[in-house]
């Protein structure tokens, strides 16, 4: 009688099982993708000479890889600025003093001056390769996608709540462990809304990023949103409906393979003293979980991380209190104010004096009344999508299994551009002979009051399960549940999402305040069409005139709007 005996376990564990078999040949194709498209974005290219750009829908698989490329390698950047940034902003009171308003200041640049700055420097460092425009493209989507990241990020870390900073004090954990075992993956919930959030944001500007037109030069990339641009230019619906439908198909790609899974993976951070039934699930994580080789992969990964910790330890004990309350002696707070008032007054001379030896005193007068007109549209827009938003958002982070449906849609109407709805609005605006002034506003938040979504989503869903309890057994209800408990829960959160909505909407005021179909295009007055069409010509004077008074709205309403009532939220409304 012949017996068949088992293979030994190390050489069933040598082959794999059925999961790992299954996922390999996905993972060498994503591989394999990565080298091929990072290979066609380093090119040789001659600046001048027209890249082509087709209209056919074959072409568009292609043009998908291109754009995803760019806007994965820059949200890497962008996830790499907001730790740097929070963690200094967070932990060192002086930089906190000069990063919050630089931050502000860069918010407040529209992705067309960073263009109209960054480009020329970018191609001049990869002379006759296509790798200086690409960087040039990825440095402007990362615009769209790091100040969202950062701020978020920010918001997070400083509103720990106060036992477990003190738990961390307790156990001496070195600045490193503390960010990798504290607040890192106590941020993790909101900065991964907020990453979802920033890729949605980089295709509302994928088409200004790709189709680069500066100082009559225009440069357009292999890519979604010079298809875009193309077919806009073209009058072709058909070749938009195919960009529609390529996009959709690219936002559910990496929605189910990379947000779903780690919003799944991250919900073991919830900070909640008790288990809740609101978990999200994705079918790639489990998948993942049922793998051998890649579970190893992963662990191996997770002890060369653990071992870094052994890097920097204290060497003393320290009281049980925030590390990061330092005192800072009152001289050298006013003598770091005082140098960064004495830089800021020279850049802005200078500045002032390049744009004067072009522009009249009466012309900059016009155009800080055309920022009075733009912000009136902001303002408005900001408090219409609130209230519209803020319930809609708040309900589905309290529902998770509808969390889990409308995610992908969620992520689709963020990423769609604005430029898609220019034909419509500039064919009913000329039919029905409508004022542009206000019939252009809408075009304005169509890609920002997402911000406020996906941060009441990220607030809401993160809610500790014992105060969802507590507020559901006193019986709370009406204005009452949202006054004492739903909008205190959500306000740093949404707080975080005013602040990039407000500065996205002034950035998008730059396309919907000036827009085109063909031949056809309307104007409203604001500050946005007047830095677009002096950009547009290559007047740099005036462009730098429009991009600083814009710069000054943003930091003004930020400071004295947005600024108090995110202190507000880190002094009065905290978990702890």
């Amino acid at each position: 009688m012949i017996r068949f005996q088992s293979l030994p376990r190390q050489i069933v564990s040598y082959a794999g099982n059925r999961w790992d078999w299954a996922l390999l040949p996905f993972v060498l194709a994503i591989l394999a993708l990565l080298a091929w498209g990072g290979n066609q974005m380093s090119t040789p290219y001659q600046v001048g000479v027209a890249l082509p750009i087709s209209l056919d829908p074959i072409m568009l698989p292609y043009y998908l890889l291109r754009t995803t490329l760019r806007m994965c390698i820059a949200m890497i950047v962008s996830l790499l600025f907001a730790c740097i940034f929070a963690v200094l902003a967070t932990k060192i009171k002086l930089a906190e003093r000069i990063l919050l308003p630089l931050l502000d200041i860069l918010q407040s640049i529209p992705v067309l001056g960073f263009l109209l700055i960054t480009t020329t420097g970018f191609i001049a460092l990869f002379p006759g390769n296509l790798l200086g425009v690409e960087c040039a493209a990825i440095f402007a989507i990362f615009t769209s996608q790091a100040w969202n990241m950062a701020f978020s990020l920010y918001q997070s870390l400083r509103t720990i709540p106060l036992d477990l900073a003190e738990a961390a004090c307790v156990f001496r954990l070195s600045g490193w462990q503390r960010f990798w075992r504290l607040e890192l993956p106590f941020a993790m919930p909101n900065l991964l809304w907020n990453m979802m959030m920033s890729m949605s944001g980089g295709w509302f500007f994928v088409v200004a990023s790709e189709a680069i037109s500066v100082a009559n030069q225009n440069i357009r990339l292999p890519g979604i949103g010079s298809y875009i641009a193309l077919a806009i230019d073209l009058h072709n619906l058909q070749a938009i409906v195919w960009a529609i439908v390529t996009m959709a198909v690219g936002i559910l790609i990496y929605d189910q393979c990379i947000f779903r899974p780690l919003l799944a993976w991250a919900d073991k951070f919830r900070f909640e003293e008790t288990s809740g039934n609101n978990a999200q699930s994705s079918w790639l994580l489990s998948w993942l979980r049922r793998t051998d080789h890649f579970q190893k992969l992963g662990r191996i990964a997770g002890k060369y991380m653990v071992a870094t910790f052994s890097w920097f330890r204290h060497k003393k004990t320290y009281p049980i209190e925030s590390m990061d309350e330092k005192v800072i002696s009152p001289r050298l707070v006013y003598l770091f104010d005082g140098l960064i008032l004495l830089v800021a007054l020279l850049i802005s001379w200078q500045l002032i004096r390049f744009i004067l030896h072009a522009v009249t005193w009466s012309e900059i007068l016009h155009v800080f009344i055309l920022g009075c007109y733009t912000m009136t549209r902001v303002m408005v827009l900001i408090v219409i999508a609130t209230l519209l938003w803020v319930p809609i958002g708040v309900w589905i982070g309290l529902n998770p299994n509808w969390a889990d449906r409308l995610q992908a849609i969620a992520q689709f109407m963020a990423a769609f551009p604005a430029n898609l709805m220019f034909p419509l609005m500039v064919i009913c605006i000329v039919h029905f002979e409508l004022n542009p002034n206000i019939w252009l506003s809408p075009l304005m938040i169509l890609g920002t009051q997402w911000y406020l979504l996906f941060n009441v989503i990220a607030g809401a869903a993160a809610i500790p399960t014992e105060l969802r309890y507590a507020a559901k057994n006193t019986g709370l209800r009406g204005w009452l549940k949202w006054k004492r408990y739903l909008l205190p829960a959500i306000f740093p959160s949404f707080i975080t999402g005013a602040i990039t909505a407000s500065g996205g909407s002034w950035n998008a005021s730059i396309v919907a305040e000036y827009t085109h179909w063909g031949q056809t295009t309307l104007q409203a007055e604001g500050l946005g069409s007047y830095i677009a069409h002096m950009t547009a010509v290559g007047d740099f004077h005036r462009s730098a005139l429009g991009i600083g008074v814009m710069c000054l709205f943003v930091m003004g309403l930020n400071c004295f709007v947005w600024r108090k009532l995110y202190q507000l939220s880190v002094e009065r409304i905290r978990l702890s």
